[in-house]
């Protein structure tokens, strides 16, 4: 009987460790899911930021790139006439933004005149421009020069010197 006894005591302590065991599996199972989510969290938290930012930083300039009354504005400007639809507009956007890149920041203004909106058109529309257009002004805001049509970096480059000379 003693023995009897003796391993029905083995036997339930077998089972409180064994009980032990799972409840301490479970908190560690738990608390391994609680910082997966927690990690997974912050890193969805960072990317949704980053891109957060990004989106305001391009709206802003955006913004900035299409504000017309920067014309005038002491600096010699270039306003692109600029249908975003149209691949020759595109275009004439890289080529321009390629040879701005030989001037120090600040030399001069580039701005866009989207004709589909209404400032865009009404601006086009007092100088006589068509789309695939750049009219060169100088600081105080005079219309100093027209190019229409795509044109090269080397082109640009030169006709934006021609214009800080002017």
């Amino acid at each position: 009987m003693k023995k009897d006894r003796k391993s029905r005591n083995t036997s339930s302590k077998s089972v409180r460790k064994a009980g032990r065991a799972a409840t301490s599996g479970r908190t560690d199972k738990g608390r391994r899911s609680f910082l997966r989510t927690a990690r997974n969290g912050a890193i969805g938290l960072a990317v949704v930021g980053g891109i957060g930012f990004l989106f305001v930083r391009n709206v802003s300039s955006t913004m900035h790139e299409h504000d017309l009354t920067r014309v005038q504005n002491g600096k010699p400007t270039i306003v692109q006439i600029h249908d975003p639809q149209c691949s020759s507009c595109a275009a004439l956007q890289r080529e321009t933004k390629q040879a701005l890149k030989n001037f120090d920041t600040g030399e001069l203004d580039y701005v866009i005149a989207n004709i589909k909106t209404p400032e865009g058109r009404n601006f086009a529309n007092r100088y006589g421009a068509q789309h695939v257009t750049l009219l060169l002004f100088d600081g105080e805001g005079a219309l100093q020069g027209v190019l229409q049509g795509q044109r090269g970096r080397n082109e640009l480059r030169f006709a934006f010197e021609r214009l800080l000379s002017g």
